[in-house]
């Protein structure tokens, strides 16, 4: 019989129920809009799919051109028609002009485009002397020594023009006055060394095997009139083993650098111009002399080239720990086949280029002590000059011809190890993880080591977690099995709105609010959980002493309430207990106490407000999926074990946790996912600072927050731009690892538990 359920509503009596038709176009409208929304839905997840897909494609090919290896494309050969000098080899930056210094003592000049000879430029108030040494000063800058001992200044110039459209490229080489080194003794200038600082300048020259003269010129500025300059030359004294065969001074004119017949490289210290010092004595790894040394550019990096065809760099560092400068050895490169006869560093990164008696080439990078191309000339190598954009290299044999190659290295600075491992930069006294990613020099060492970042990624979300999982899952487990069901309609929506709350808010108001307020009640929060510990636990010894009858007036649940007075005694408790302990116990300055006990510095900005604004941020989504995935767990397990003698206390540990175990599973690494990939918490909480230091106190910087600084002023297509997509690469496969971790375990934890 078929009952009228509108009339029984309506508390009429019970009528006959119209009956329900079911007509073939209804149905099959309803079909047809099913197979529409199983569509629908369909697409929609493929777009998903795809549109992360899509994302990782374009991340993947801004990174990939990263690792691309070099390559260098020869571009034709000139000739100068005459024998080259060992130095005084240069080009435009256009690499359209290049010219090169010859033994008769002439500047000579050649198109490199069609190898026309330009007009050369013979060198002024030689006289009856000859070219016998050159120096270079810095890029198309040289002294130039004779065989009468005298030294002529030389810089070269070019001039660009535009006419009808084309550009044109016309050297204007300026020669300085010439003056002499000693003029009581003429004597032949075997090597030249010179730099040009704040101080005066500073002439090193090697008039013989084992003899050196130091010139020193020193300006006075005067307040009225000209400046006057004074010269002073003597003699250093050398005591090294064997003939001095090559020579090079920083720009600084701090050190000066010998190397040696019997492969030494002996410092001197020039800091006291009053008394040079000899500082360090190295021999070079092959034990062959030492042909040819050269700096990077800022000078700081040392090249040497030995007879064996050994390349290596050194440095001159501080100890570890204190005391005088040492030189140290930082790398050794590919040995080349034949003695090194020149070497030209880059003018615009720490590359360099070496080459060989036998006409072979390397192109190196004197960060990660790699070597990243090689290249033959075809014939005994005399001179060479790396172009001043990095984009291409020149080499000039014995017979005067010119080879000219391109070279297409846009990341040379970029390799695992200078990524992920242990780097030894210009300065430090070992090698670290440094990221530091611009300087305020043109001769900066770019730092681009990402193992800083991906540490101060995971020590955030190690503490984000450590305040979250343990609030989230305890909270989680009382709303779920404990709270009354009236309180816990409240409750819930109200965590579930803190997930709203914008990430930049709580990140400002972590800095500007948090940071202060935290840096005042320090030894307060450390005392903090053992004293509300003590206060709940007394808290429930005074409730049970309350009499039933008083205590069945209150709901089953709702004594949480009861919590919040003792919650807030306990923590004024903590905080008044927290600042006796300061003032008794460390000294009145717990900054201090930190410093001296524990060697370590407090940070106002630091991991402990990161950890509790981001667990305040990462809370809401723990708590709601781990109390949904509770509340799902079946009613007559409860019943069951409820029936069998077991508590509440017991049932929810014993049988609903375990249950419910995939999905609180699930909760944790969703929080994780959500603290890895947290920027503006992190960014505006922490001092931003790349270091490497699981300390609490101090600061650090995550992958996210590292890639919203940098990203807006990275050159678009530059090495900086490519490793910030690096980073975002990483950060994505750090997700997709955990979320497949995650999945796996859920999976496992789920068959386990499924027969519950």
């Amino acid at each position: 019989m078929a009952i009228d359920t509108g009339a029984l509503r309506a508390g009429g009596p019970a009528g006959a129920a119209r009956p329900l038709v079911l007509t073939k176009a209804r149905t099959d409208r309803r079909m047809r809009f099913d197979r529409w929304a199983t569509r629908l839905v369909a697409l929609g997840g493929l777009s998903i799919i795809v549109s992360i897909l899509m994302i990782l494609i374009v991340i993947t090919a801004e990174v990939f051109p990263l690792f691309r290896k070099p390559a260098a494309r020869l571009l034709g050969t000139s000739s100068l028609a005459s024998a080259p000098l060992a130095s005084g080899l240069g080009v435009d930056e256009y690499r359209e002009v290049a010219y090169a210094l010859t033994a008769d003592g002439v500047l000579r000049f050649v198109a490199l485009g069609d190898g026309r000879a330009i007009t050369a430029v013979p060198l002024p108030t030689l006289g009856e002397g000859r070219v016998a040494s050159v120096a270079a000063l810095g890029r198309d800058r040289y002294l130039i020594g004779t065989t009468d001992g005298r030294v002529l200044p030389l810089e070269v110039k070019f001039q660009v023009d535009f006419k009808d459209g084309r550009r044109a490229v016309t050297p204007a080489p300026i020669f300085g006055e010439s003056w002499a080194l000693a003029p009581s003794a003429r004597r032949p200038i075997l090597r030249l060394a010179a730099a040009t600082p704040a101080s005066g300048q500073l002439t090193v020259a090697q008039t013989g095997p084992t003899e050196l003269m130091l010139q020193t010129v020193v300006e006075t500025k005067a307040l009225i009139g000209t400046a006057t300059k004074r010269a002073s030359v003597e003699r250093l004294p050398v005591e090294v083993d064997g003939a001095i065969t090559a020579l090079r001074l920083d720009g600084r004119g701090e050190d000066l650098f010998i190397g040696t017949s019997r492969g030494q490289i002996v410092r001197f210290d020039l800091r006291d111009r009053a008394s040079p010092a000899r500082a360090d004595v190295a021999h070079v790894p092959s034990g062959a002399s030492v042909s040819v040394v050269d700096f990077l550019i800022g000078d700081r990096t040392l090249v040497v080239g030995d007879e064996g065809g050994g390349v290596s760099t050194w440095q001159v560092v501080p100890p570890p720990h204190g005391g005088a400068l040492r030189m140290v050895g930082l790398h050794e490169f590919a040995r080349h086949r034949a003695p090194v006869v020149a070497i030209g560093p880059s003018t615009r990164d720490k590359g360099f280029v070496t080459a060989d008696v036998s006409g072979g080439l390397h192109v190196s990078y004197g960060t990660s002590g790699a070597t990243l191309l090689r290249m033959d000339a075809g014939g005994p190598l005399r001179a060479l000059v790396f172009a001043p954009k990095a984009d291409g290299v020149l080499a000039l044999d014995t017979n005067g011809r010119l080879v000219h190659w391109a070279v297409d290295n846009p990341n040379p600075e970029v390799t695992l190890r200078t990524l992920f491992g242990k780097v030894w930069y210009e300065g430090y006294s070992a090698p670290a993880y440094v990221w530091q990613s611009t300087g305020g020099s043109d001769d900066f060492e770019a730092k681009l080591s990402l193992t800083p970042l991906v540490y101060g990624t995971l020590k955030g979300t190690f503490y984000a977690l450590l305040v979250a999982v343990p609030l989230a899952l305890l909270a989680a487990l009382y709303v779920s099995e404990f709270m009354h069901s009236a309180i816990k309609g409240y409750v819930k929506p109200v965590v579930e709105i803190m997930a709203a709350l914008p990430s930049v808010v709580l990140g400002f108001l972590a800095g500007l609010w948090l940071a202060p307020l935290v840096e005042r009640v320090v030894p307060g929060l450390f005392v903090l959980p053992p004293v509300l510990t003590v206060a709940i636990l007394a808290g429930l010894l005074v409730y049970r002493t309350v009499p039933a009858g008083l205590r069945q007036r209150f709901r089953s649940g709702t004594e949480v309430f009861l919590l919040i007075p003792v919650v807030a005694a306990g923590a004024w408790a903590a905080f008044a207990l927290g600042g006796a302990i300061e003032a008794t116990l460390l000294g009145g300055d717990y900054h201090g106490w930190l410093l001296r006990a524990l060697g370590l510095t407090y940070d106002q900005r630091n991991s402990l407000v990161v950890g509790i604004a981001m667990g305040f941020a990462v809370i809401p989504v723990i708590f709601t999926i781990a109390e949904d995935s509770l509340a799902n767990v079946p009613q007559h397990l409860r019943a069951g074990s409820l029936a069998l003698g077991a508590t509440r206390w017991q049932t929810a540990v014993r049988v609903v946790v375990p249950t419910a175990s995939p999905g609180i599973f699930s909760a944790v690494m969703i929080g994780f996912g959500r603290a890895v990939g947290e920027t503006m918490i992190v960014l505006m909480a922490t001092g931003n600072t790349p270091v490497m230091d699981w300390s609490i106190f101090s600061g650090f910087r995550a992958l996210s927050a590292n890639i919203a600084v940098e990203l807006p002023e990275a050159p678009d297509g530059g090495t900086l731009f490519r490793v910030l997509f690096l980073a975002a690469l990483l950060l994505f496969c750090l997700t997709f690892a955990v979320n497949t971790a995650a999945e796996v375990v859920r999976l496992r934890l789920r068959r386990k538990y499924r027969y519950l």
